[in-house]
Order: structure tokens, then C-alpha cells, then sequence
């Protein structure tokens, strides 16, 4: 599984900063992963991480919110393909500053 060039909104984060309204814009080489992010609450941010299985990836993201707050965090979680060929991330995640809180999020494949 490879996310290189796709775009993902977020379709499930009860407790997170992202929404329907933010858009995920990854990138892949190797297994190496990249990608910005923003809409909703979120004015900027950036990810970086890895592949560490074929279907398994690893994260790390900072942003920047419409508030001014800047957001630090870290996740874990799957790529899996929908029934209509689109990718799915499924990630367990946790802030690293603030309150360090965390929760379950999804991601859809975009056009």
C-alpha cells in the first residue's frame, strides 16, 4: 500500500482537531512518508513518518491552529482499501503537548 500523491479528509475524530473540512495531501518515497495538511480548525500542518509494514505506518504531526495554538502529536495505524478501491487510514493517536490526550481517527481517499 502506498499513499504517494493522495489527497484524504477525515470521515471519523471525535476528540481530534481535524474534520471533514481538512484535507490531507501525503507523499511517498520508499517508505518514507510526507505530508501537509489544513481546513477546518487547522491553518497549517505538517507530517512526516514512516511505512513499517505494508499495510502499517507510523506518524508524527505538527500544526498550527486558526486559534494560534501550535499542536504537536503522534499516531499509529493501518491502510487498508475500501470496496470501491479508495485508501482508508485507520489511526490511534495522541497529542505530545497540551493535555496529551488521544483517540481513534479515519481517513478516506479523496479525488
Amino acid at each position: 500500500m502506498n499513499v504517494d500523491n493522495k489527497k484524504f479528509v477525515t470521515s471519523e475524530n471525535k476528540s481530534g482537531l481535524s474534520s471533514a473540512e481538512t484535507i490531507f495531501h501525503y507523499s511517498q518515497n520508499g517508505t518514507t512518508i510526507t505530508a501537509t495538511y489544513k481546513g477546518g480548525s487547522i491553518l497549517e500542518g505538517l507530517i512526516i513518518g514512516k511505512q513499517i509494514q505494508h499495510s502499517k505506518i507510523e506518524l508524527l504531526y505538527q500544526c498550527l491552529t486558526t486559534e494560534g495554538e501550535l499542536k504537536a502529536g503522534k499516531s499509529k495505524g493501518t491502510i487498508s482499501e475500501t470496496k470501491n478501491g479508495k485508501l482508508k487510514l485507520e489511526m490511534d493517536w495522541n497529542w505530545l503537548n497540551g493535555d496529551l490526550s488521544g483517540g481513534k481517527s479515519e481517513y478516506l481517499e479523496i479525488d
